[in-house]
């Protein structure tokens, strides 16, 4: 045994991965890559510039760009552990987007700044409120070891 897998295990576990990322499964996923790389692109140039104008504002969107990179390489990886790390990343996604859009509209003091989920994501198109439940759905149609 040199711990090296199969070509039969290696072509099951693509095939799974394949059957798992096709027709809009593919679409979000390149949303969410796409928001992680926008989402990250923001955040860095709002700290490198000016971290100390709003800390909290920067910080988030910084958080933000996290949490839509590790949700887009859950939902590319397979196996159980990769989705379960899709469903609390995108979980916690929504509940961001929900809390720090609706504290933007009631305390719109605490962010000056504009982070990727203010207004509910309006400076994004709304697609940050809208991604999480699309994401959801998807993963919900798509559990570990359903048929």
């Amino acid at each position: 045994m040199t711990g090296q897998k199969s070509d039969a295990e290696v072509n099951t576990t693509d095939g799974a991965r394949n059957r798992r990322v096709t027709g809009i499964g593919r679409v979000l996923i390149a949303v969410y890559g796409l928001l992680a790389l926008a989402a990250t692109g923001r955040s860095f140039v709002q700290i490198a510039e000016s971290f100390a104008d709003a800390p909290l504002s920067y910080s988030l969107s910084a958080l933000a760009a996290v949490i839509y990179i590790v949700a887009t390489v859950a939902l590319v990886r397979s196996g159980r552990g990769w989705y379960r790390v899709a469903w609390v990343t995108i979980g916690f996604e929504l509940l961001g987007v929900l809390v720090i859009g609706a504290l933007s509209l009631v305390e719109p003091d605490l962010f000056q700044h504009k982070t990727v989920w203010s207004v509910f994501g309006r400076g994004y198109g709304f697609v940050p409120l809208v991604l999480p439940l699309l994401g959801m759905w998807w993963l919900a149609r798509r559990a570990p070891g359903r048929a």
